[in-house]
């Protein structure tokens, strides 16, 4: 009961922030996109700072020293909502590729459609795959990372599905490194839950890979790998805490 009490005043708080925050997002739509991602992301501070206050949930982060000094991809497991608030303070300013439809939902597509995403049709295919390459290059051209969910969707925590090689094909054809993340986030915030668990997510940057001389299915293996050993080392249930870790 507890549990669910702080997890009720989390969203309590995040709503109206979120209405407000998606509001500001529309009057700054002339602004330069790093001006305008420097504002929006207020709200994903703002959110990580309540959910610890709340409910009691931080994270420990390692491996930042892989993160390169030029663009990326970013190639992440996708446990929850948690990452993508996260990440924007992890990793220097970047892109997502999202699901076209997100930006059609109220407030909050307006905030993420501020932050110019690529968003795709999921259901287009080769189209899709043709958008993902061609809009991040130019981003990545023009000095942004590109963040992926290569499982395209939200894997249960112990759990796997096909990866995309999406995103090595964007770190071949743009010539950067691949950036493989792995994290259990999914443990106290999981897919379409309330209730948000007290502890401490564990989360690792891994070494950048290299894209040369590799073929997209070569890339994707070698992270995928890396990213499901990493993610089997780390607790499976909440509650976990390490007195040493960075704190989100």
């Amino acid at each position: 009961m507890k549990t669910l009490f702080r997890s009720l005043m989390f969203y309590l708080a995040l709503l109206p922030a979120t209405i407000i925050f998606c509001l500001i997002s529309v009057v700054i739509l002339p602004l330069n996109r790093r001006l305008r991602y420097r504002v929006v992301i207020q709200w994903s501070a703002f959110g990580l700072w309540w959910l610890r206050i709340t409910c009691g949930l931080s994270a420990r982060i390692r491996g930042t020293e892989n993160i390169p000094s030029e663009p990326c991809v970013i190639f992440c497991k996708h446990q929850s909502a948690w990452e993508t608030l996260a990440l924007q303070f992890i990793f220097p300013a970047h892109v997502q590729v999202v699901k076209r439809e997100l930006l059609f939902v109220p407030f909050f597509g307006w905030g993420l459609a501020s932050l110019n995403p690529i968003a795709i049709d999921r259901s287009a295919g080769a189209k899709a795959l043709r958008q993902v390459l061609r809009i991040g290059k130019e981003r990545i051209d023009d000095g942004w990372s590109v963040l992926l969910f290569p499982e395209g969707t939200r894997t249960a925590p112990g759990e796997t599905r096909e990866f995309s090689p999406s995103a090595a094909a964007l770190a071949i054809r743009s010539r950067c490194a691949l950036v493989p993340v792995a994290h259990n986030a999914g443990v106290f915030w999981s897919r379409n839950a309330l209730q948000k668990h007290p502890g401490e997510i564990q989360l690792v940057v891994g070494p950048a890979l290299s894209a040369a001389g590799k073929s997209a299915a070569e890339l994707t293996a070698e992270a995928q790998a890396w990213v499901e050993a990493e993610c089997r080392k780390m607790p499976l249930h909440p509650g976990y805490s390490s007195s040493d870790g960075v704190q989100s």
